[in-house]
């Protein structure tokens, strides 16, 4: 509006700001302290590996060699030999031809569906997919069909109609309910009408498949020449960045057309060398996945058997629906205050607009703290929502 004047340029933020309060939405930072007495569900610190000696010791071994950053892209500078260990310990884990790591999984996503997506193309893109990959077809230059969460047919359907290049990109693993895409579907979907498949393996690396090694190598798809996966090494990885497996052809064509890559420094050194050593730890020890896979089976049965609406989870993500947005942040503010931390999910952060706490499960939680956990929860549970087997249905 004309004739502002300089201190009125940004009430609008205010007036934002005055919504999101009235509707119970307003976010906050919370700084945690290093030593903070708290039993974690609300990261996604899958295998416990975080602050395991090794990997925090090859962080520090990588930062005194290589330096604090990257200095530069991955095309000037950012290329370490660090990352290059990393990329082909990764493609061979996974059962890829090749890797290419990014400074953060967010990037990955931004990368793959920009770089191999051309304005002729078609993205199907499931309903339920994570804000990268939402955004990634924002930023790429094809058309882009949005499906029902776990609508298989309908990716059938959009595939069909299309008579040019297409893609299909779904989370394996849904970051807000916990549940698994079928990906065997998916892919026989896509190779019916020459599409290719993106997923997005963020919560499957390292805990499930054989031996943590993800959800497409537990379909038997790994190595597929029409699929493209993307991963985090932020969860069960303990560390930072991202990266993006599949046939060398497509890591060679990101590698010249991928903006994320070309025009972003490079991800640090510390974290490339945490990142290796965690992959190297899991490959030692698959248990790990297992465990993970245990703890996370336990909060599930001891929620649902008090009569939570809680989803099965299918990896290491479980969400319990709340009756409101703000019962369920007073519901984990209270788990927190009784040193539990949980996530927390409401809208606008969740598709269907319904809130929940969101629990991960970790490698490292003795049985003990698996029950402590439940009994935070159950104890804190809003008043009347917890009525024993039979109570409140998922909405």
């Amino acid at each position: 509006m004309s004739g502002q004047l300089p201190e009125q340029v940004f009430d609008r933020l205010d007036e934002a700001a005055g919504r999101r309060a009235k509707a119970g939405l307003t976010r906050t930072l919370r700084p945690r302290a290093a030593d903070a007495a708290v039993l974690d569900l609300a990261g996604n610190d899958y295998l416990g590996l975080a602050r395991h000696p090794e990997v925090t010791g090859a962080a520090a071994d990588a930062a005194r060699r290589w330096g604090a950053g990257a200095t530069g892209s991955r095309l000037v500078t950012g290329s370490t030999e660090l990352h290059a260990r990393l990329e082909a310990e990764l493609a061979a884990f996974c059962g890829a031809e090749a890797a290419l790591v990014f400074a953060s999984g967010y990037a990955a996503n931004l990368a793959v569906l920009t770089a191999l997506a051309p304005r002729e193309a078609l993205i199907v893109s499931d309903a339920g997919n994570h804000a990268s990959l939402i955004d990634g077809c924002r930023l790429a230059r094809a058309t882009t069909t949005v499906v029902p969460h776990a609508g298989t047919e309908a990716v059938d359907a959009a595939l069909a109609a299309h008579p040019g290049p297409a893609l299909a990109v779904t989370d394996a693993v849904f970051s807000v309910d916990g549940d698994a895409a079928d990906l065997p579907a998916l892919l026989r979907a896509c190779r019916a009408h020459g599409a290719a498949l993106v997923v997005d393996d963020a919560h499957g690396l390292g805990v499930l498949g054989p031996g943590g090694r993800g959800t497409v190598a537990a379909a038997g798809l790994a190595g597929a020449p029409d699929v493209v996966v993307t991963l985090t090494l932020s969860k069960a990885l303990g560390g930072q960045g991202g990266a993006v497996l599949g046939p060398a052809r497509v890591i060679r064509h990101l590698v010249n057309t991928a903006r994320t890559l070309i025009f972003d420094t490079g991800l640090a050194p510390p974290a490339a060398g945490a990142a290796l050593a965690a992959l190297r730890l899991l490959r030692r020890r698959p248990e790990l996945a297992a465990r993970a896979r245990w703890v996370a089976g336990a909060l599930h049965d001891g929620l649902a058997a008090a009569g939570l609406p809680v989803a099965r989870p299918a990896a290491a993500v479980l969400a319990v629906r709340a009756p409101t947005p703000e019962a369920a942040v007073r519901w984990a503010g209270d788990c927190r205050d009784a040193g539990v931390a949980v996530g927390c999910f409401r809208p606008p952060s969740v598709p269907d607009g319904v809130s929940r706490l969101r629990l991960t499960a970790r490698a490292d939680l003795s049985s003990a703290e698996v029950e402590r956990a439940l009994d935070t929860v159950l104890a804190h549970a809003p008043d009347g929502w917890s009525t024993g087997p039979g109570g409140p249905a998922p909405s």
